[in-house]
């Protein structure tokens, strides 16, 4: 696997590793009589396993050739495709290998003027036939929206929008070419594709989710423990979809080390994988690791009446973006070099600088004294020329050095004015290595944008909600909520940390300063067992099988996450 090229940018510049072509071609194609196609076939490794794969199924090479469609952007990596296949003494035709766009391709040859027209208009007679394939197999480029051209951008956007779906100019290219190629099967197809693991997990992603589950009776989801790309960092996932489910449709889950491992599983043993329900929403597929047993009981517990969703008690809101943190961030010796002595808001710039479930002013002054930036100038918008004399040398100090320059200060008229400095009820980690938390902020200081900013609704009593989220539950769901990219770090947008659930009956019996003196010592196991008692038996009416259940389920979930440094 190489890394991205700038000719290759839109195949994403990812070669798909022998093993898993193979094994995608092995489990997709199940008869000799099936066509294939595969969308973005770069030199064509998906096509040489599929011309193995029906070699094994007893077809002639002059047949083989029958069976073979594929589209490829980059001309050169065509060429080699069919240089590779002719190796192979398949003797396939020019057109079989189209140069050009999926999209634009899917525009001309597959979909039917109808469905481009009008999706839900009666095909008339004489209009061409859409074209549909029994197996699509591929890797589709994992490019960012920022290199989509255009033109094929903005006909694969047309074309989910004519199945019902909201994409936008955000939307990856790899969403399409699944959404796509999705359409394109008959109804008993089988898709086999190499996808990011944002599948599993973004919000942007969503809505394919919901699509995919609608549109495939069985989805088996295949990730890795190593990294296929280390080059470019890119966590990926098998995705194989069957529409020729039968009454055992559901979605499989299987995590194993790398696409070595994959020699060792057969399509057979695929089958007998534990099949999970398929639930048909768009909730994210980090739950699918769990057992059939865990994730019922899980689903569940959601709907319980008894449950408040954090947003009804909270809202959450980006911290500050200063543009340049070294610049309006100052320790106290620098401040002082610095002559900057008024204008100061207190401020948080690091998880790690919160260690209880409040912040108090003796926190902030141990902050202070251990030399970590503890302080934001916030001036507001005033001329230069207003500021004091000390302000203003360190302005012009800030232009000589350009900070004025950079994304965030330019488009800001003064540069030197930080937007949206506000101060929170509380504050919210964004990003968590063990566990979540909410901290009472007792000391009137701002955070970065690596913290998130908490304001209570309705009076509610911040020393309750605080207490009441570190449970065993809330726990659980958090990891379903929250994404992890890598790191073992899970992370919550402002949106998915308001959607996270919280027992609030009975907590008004917890003690907040033991609970805060707990967390201190790093004794969270001590907090559970208190809280689980009280928010999870005394106030949910779950038995000690079933809280020890939650516990497990998160801690499964956790340690996954945590060993996927």
């Amino acid at each position: 696997m190489k890394p991205e090229l700038t000719d290759q940018k839109l195949r994403g510049g990812y070669y798909t590793p022998k093993p898993i072509a193979d094994f995608l071609a092995k489990w997709a194609i199940t008869t000799s009589d099936q066509d294939l196609l595969e969308p973005s076939c770069g030199d064509g490794v998906f096509l040489e396993s599929a011309i193995i794969r029906y070699e094994e199924l007893g077809l002639s090479k002059k047949d083989i050739a029958k069976k073979i469609h594929a589209v490829e952007f980059v001309k050169e990596e065509a060429e080699k495709a069919s240089e590779n296949i002719e190796r192979l003494n398949v003797p396939i035709k020019s057109n079989q290998i189209q140069i050009g766009d999926f999209f634009s391709y899917c525009n001309d040859h597959l979909l039917n003027e109808d469905f481009l027209d009008d999706q839900k208009k009666i095909i008339n007679k004489s209009h061409r036939k859409q074209r549909k394939f029994d197996v699509i197999l591929g890797n589709p480029p994992f490019i960012r929206y920022q290199n989509f051209p255009s033109g094929p951008r903005e006909l694969a956007l047309k074309i989910m929008r004519k199945i019902g779906l909201h994409p936008n100019l955000l939307t990856n290219i790899w969403v399409p070419f699944i959404v796509t190629s999705t359409i394109l099967l008959n109804e008993h197809g089988r898709l086999g594709m190499v996808i990011p693991a944002e599948l599993f997990q973004v919000k942007y992603a969503a809505e394919t989710r919901k699509f995919l589950c609608d549109n495939f009776n069985k989805i088996t989801l295949i990730s890795f423990k190593k990294l296929l790309f280390e080059d470019v960092q890119q966590e990926v996932i098998l995705f194989l979809g069957e529409k020729n489910g039968d009454e055992k449709s559901g979605i499989r889950m299987i995590e194993i080390d790398s696409s070595q491992d994959l020699a060792n599983y057969t399509p057979d043993d695929i089958n007998h994988l534990e099949i999970k329900p398929n639930y048909h929403t768009d909730e994210k597929w980090i739950k699918y690791y769990l057992n059939r047993d865990e994730l019922t009981f899980l689903e569940s517990l959601k709907g319980n009446p008894k449950l408040t969703i954090s947003g009804e008690v909270i809202d959450v809101d980006v911290g500050v973006v200063t543009g340049e943190n070294n610049f309006f961030i100052f320790t106290k010796d620098r401040a002082k070099e610095n002559k900057v002595v008024t204008n100061l808001e207190k401020i948080v710039t690091r998880s790690a600088h919160l260690k209880g479930i409040r912040f108090s002013d003796d926190d902030y002054n141990k902050n202070v004294d251990l030399g970590l930036p503890t302080s934001l100038l916030k001036l507001s918008k005033v001329t230069k020329s207003q500021l004091s004399l000390s302000l203003q040398k360190y302005i012009e100090n800030g232009e000589t050095l350009e900070v004025n320059k950079g994304f965030k200060c330019r488009v800001r008229n003064p540069w030197y004015v930080v937007p949206s400095v506000w101060i929170p009820d509380a504050f919210m980690l964004r990003q968590v290595h063990s566990y979540p938390k909410i901290i009472l902020n007792e000391t009137g200081a701002t955070c970065t944008d690596t913290i998130h900013r908490v304001k209570f609704k309705n009076g509610q009593n911040g020393k309750i909600i605080s207490a009441a989220f570190l449970n065993s539950l809330t726990f659980a769901f958090a990891e379903i909520t929250g994404r992890s990219y890598g790191g073992g770090v899970l992370t919550f947008e402002p949106s998915e940390a308001e959607g996270i659930p919280i027992p609030l009956i009975k907590a008004n019996k917890l003690n907040f300063s033991k609970i805060d003196k707990l967390l201190r010592s790093g004794n969270i196991e001590k907090i559970l067992d208190i809280n689980d008692k009280i928010l999870l038996m005394d106030g949910l009416g779950l038995s000690a099988v079933e809280i020890t259940k939650i516990r497990n389920i998160w801690m499964k979930l956790r340690d996954r996450r945590i060993n996927r440094k």
